[in-house]
Order: structure tokens, then sequence, then C-alpha cells
């Protein structure tokens, strides 16, 4: 009778710590983006930190901008106190650098965007939990389209085409929408294989919301350049 008895209690304990993870994890990536988006707006209000995003130095920002994701995912399962305030000072960057879009689109385009963006990622995260399809396949194909991608956009750099980057920027968000609903499974899998020890959950939770945080920002970048006539405004 006890074995009968413990078994659905197990399962009810493993749905509960996994809610708690997704929550946490969900919770920090929107923590994250709404620094992003206060940072974003402070800093197009505010023309001396504006200069610090365009001005001569403005690769200084990029090149941080760049490397702090492996920071973040590399002191996750050491150090998670430390990788939280670096993922929360990733997302005030990220706005920092969002702003220079105020310069080339209206609000109008940048709110579309984003409220597209959200409702993508919202829809395949979700289904990336819930569904009982391995995506693990498709995650790869997609890693490996957008490696392709990567290259052909350098190379639209030398070629000036608005056509080409018009349907590249097509492209990612399709990408960016498997890696979105695939990204969710992963994280939701290593959970539940994990010890279930505070400090692992927490760094998977952390690793978790830098990841699906990347896949949002580059979903509205994405939908950004699309809604926006490639840079053009109205």
């Amino acid at each position: 009778m006890n074995n009968y008895d413990e078994q659905p209690r197990r399962v009810v304990n493993a749905d509960v710590g996994l809610n708690k993870f997704l929550t946490k994890m969900y919770g920090w990536m929107a923590v994250a983006v709404l620094l992003s988006a206060f940072s974003a707006f402070y800093v197009s209000t505010t023309p001396g930190l504006m200069a610090l995003f365009t001005g001569s130095y403005r690769i200084v920002p990029l090149i941080v901008w760049f490397v702090f994701p492996f920071l973040v995912s590399g002191q996750a399962m050491k150090r998670p106190s430390i990788s939280f305030v670096l993922l929360m000072f990733y997302g005030l960057l990220t706005g920092g650098i969002m702003s220079m879009y105020a310069l080339v689109y209206t609000g109008t385009t940048m709110v579309s965007a984003f409220v597209s963006s959200a409702t993508i990622f919202i829809a395949m995260a979700a289904y990336g939990v819930v569904t009982k399809r391995d995506l693990s396949r498709v995650g790869a194909q997609a890693t490996s389209a957008l490696i392709a991608l990567i290259v052909a956009f350098l190379i639209n750099i030398w070629l000036k085409s608005s056509m080409i980057a018009f349907v590249f920027s097509i492209i990612g968000v399709v990408i960016f929408t498997a890696l979105t609903a695939s990204d969710s499974q992963k994280m939701k899998r290593l959970y539940l294989q994990s010890d279930g020890g505070a400090t692992t959950v927490t760094g998977l939770a952390l690793i978790g919301a830098m990841q699906l945080y990347l896949d949002f920002v580059n979903l509205f970048i994405l939908l950004l350049q699309i809604f926006g006539g490639m840079g053009d405004r109205d």
C-alpha cells in the first residue's frame, strides 16, 4: 500500500519542482527583458549615454555584449549569484545597444516588433515545454542554419542588398522560433535529469534564462528589421 502511495507523491513533487524551475527561469528572463526595455528608453532620452553607444567607442559595448553570455553561463553552475548579477547587467547593456535603433525606426515599429516577438516567444516556449515530440533534431538543424545565416549576413555586408537582407531576416525569425521551442524543451529535460540540488537548479535556470533571453532579443531585432523596411524611417 505504501509503495502505491509514494509513487503519485513523487510524481506530484517532480511536477511542483519543475513548475518552480520554469517559473524561476522564465521569470529571470522576463526581468532581463524589462531591464532592457527600461535601459533602451532611458539611454535613448539621455544624449550623454547615447553618445557612449553611438560614438567612436561604440565597439567597446558591442564586444562586451558578445562576451557576456559566456560569462553568465560559465558562472551559473559555480557562482549562481554572480551569474545572476551578470545576467541583469547584460539586460541593461543590451537595452543600451538597442537604443541605437531609436535613431533608425519609429516608436510604432519598435512596439509592433516587441509585441510580435513576445507573442511568438510565449507560444513557442509553451509548445517546447508541453509537447511530447523530441525537438533535439529541430534544435540541431536550427543551430546549423543559424551558423550558415550568420556567414550569409557577413557576406551581404559587402553586397549591400536590402532584398537579400530582408529575406535573411525572415529566415532568421523562423530559425529563432524553432530555437525558442527546442531550448525550452532542452532546459526542461536538463532539469528532470539533474540531481535537484538548489545550486544545480538555480544554475540551470540562469543558463536557460540567458539562452531564452538571446532567442527573444534576436527575434525582436529580426522582426524590427522586417517591420521597419530594413532601416527606412516612415
